[in-house]
Parts: C-alpha cells; structure tokens; sequence
C-alpha cells in the first residue's frame, strides 16, 4: 500500500530546509556584505518553494494549465520584478 502523505511530507521538510538555508543565507550575507550572488540564490530559493507550493500545496498539479500558467507566471514575475530591483545600481 503506498503512503498518500509521504509526497507531502517530503516536499514539507524540502520546504523547511530551503527556507533554513534562505535564512542562514540571508543573515549571512548581511553580515558579510555578499551582495547580488546572495540575493540571486535567495531569489531562485523563493522560486522554488513558491512552485512547490503553487503546484502541490495548492494542488495545481493537476489542474488546468490555464491554472498553473497564471500563478507561476505571477510568481515568475514577482520574482524577477523584486530581483531587479536588488540588482538595480543605485
């Protein structure tokens, strides 16, 4: 018999420790001044939990790609609209 929650827990701990490292990376980057490559691999952490969530949690999976299109594109955008503005010289 397969286990219908192990999916969801996998992706839960993949979620807790993508959002361990964005912390830690954060805090680290901070403190030491990394800049835009810290903020590019928090960003693209962002991304992918975001799909995570979009696909599994909100069980887009397997919903129309009208669905899927939409919130990932408002995802992507987001994104690249808050990485821009990181990047932007100032």
């Amino acid at each position: 018999m397969k286990h219908p929650h192990r999916r969801t827990n996998a992706i839960w701990l993949a979620l807790l420790a993508a959002t361990a490292l964005t912390t830690w990376l954060g805090e680290r980057a901070g403190a030491q001044g990394l800049g835009a490559g810290a903020a590019v691999v928090v960003m693209a952490l962002s991304a992918g939990k975001g799909c995570l969530i979009v696909l599994d949690y909100m069980e887009l999976r397997h919903a129309p790609a009208l669905w899927r299109r939409l919130l990932l594109g408002w995802l992507a955008a987001v994104v690249l609209l808050v990485l821009a503005a990181t990047l932007w010289p100032q």
